[in-house]
């Protein structure tokens, strides 16, 4: 009986506490994962509305820009939104939360003596964002490191390499970008042919599978200028060095360069036109 009663007195003191504070902080818990919900699609909304196109960009990368703002923007209103759904929890619960907010203000005031670092990297990465320099979805090179743009934050940047590794950049710490899918890519080739080859022929041939290329079903979305004969641009020890450029949609580059080289191969081959490797002559003396 005595264990019942204790139950009993122990429902009592909780139940007003349960039908007051405990349904505000259910309340509380709902709206902001609700505003949580709602909030993207609020951001997506706005960004797409008021972000101003540029005209230099194609559809695509617009696209990805957007995209980017939209991430940045939702990422930080959700932390802002738990903030103060916390906040909220802490005050229901009986927690003063003026001490510590002051207390949180105080250690922030000696926290940011140390972090200047992380302002930097903020600061940064404000000014990556608004000058567009890059989006998620491209493919940079920061540094020493390059690879697709999985997440940009305000304080770093996410890349993988080809190696499927994770690369994480904070912003303070690049000195340069080099975007690889801005606008346009190139196919940036370099061939060796034999110098007994008739230079003619080659720059014939070279411009020809540069054509077919170009106007294939499979190739023709690809590319903005098929790929054609530059100039020579080097006299190799065993080769003269011939250079073929032509302009590919972001992205497409690689694979463009890669069919290119393949169909070269085999037009050379029909044509009889060598590519040549190293050679070395090596003389022995004679006993």
């Amino acid at each position: 009986m005595e264990n019942m009663d204790y139950l009993q007195l122990i429902v009592q003191k909780i139940s007003p506490w349960l039908f007051n504070q405990g349904i505000k902080i259910l309340a509380i818990v709902f709206v902001a994962y609700f505003v949580r919900r709602s909030i993207g699609i609020f951001i997506e909304k706005l960004v797409r509305k008021i972000v101003v196109a540029d005209n230099s960009l194609s559809e695509e990368a617009e696209k990805k820009r957007e995209d980017t703002l939209i991430r940045i923007f939702s990422t930080s209103a959700v932390i802002i939104v738990w903030i103060v759904a916390s906040l909220m929890v802490l005050q229901e619960v009986g927690l003063p939360i003026g001490p510590l907010l002051a207390t949180a203000g105080i250690a922030g005031l000696a926290v940011g003596f140390g972090g200047q670092h992380l302002i930097r990297d903020v600061i940064c990465g404000l000014f990556i964002i608004m000058e567009n320099q890059y989006r998620i979805g491209d493919v940079v090179a920061l540094g020493g490191t390059r690879g697709l743009v999985e997440d940009i934050s305000l304080r770093m940047t996410t890349l993988r390499d080809l190696d499927g590794v994770v690369h994480h950049v904070p912003h303070g710490e690049i000195k340069e970008v080099s975007n690889l899918s801005k606008g346009f890519a190139r196919v940036n080739l370099d061939v060796g042919i034999s110098y007994s080859s008739n230079l003619e022929q080659v720059i014939s041939v070279v411009n020809k599978v540069g054509e077919d290329l170009a106007n294939d079903p499979v190739w023709q979305e690809l590319i903005l200028k098929p790929p054609q004969f530059l100039r020579v641009n080097d006299f190799g020890d065993s080769a003269l060095i011939i250079k073929i450029l032509g302009e590919t949609k972001p992205l497409k580059q690689w694979e463009v360069t890669g069919e290119l080289r393949k169909r070269i191969k085999i037009a050379f081959d029909q044509e009889g036109i060598e590519i040549p490797f190293p050679q070395r002559v090596v003389h022995k003396a004679q006993s």
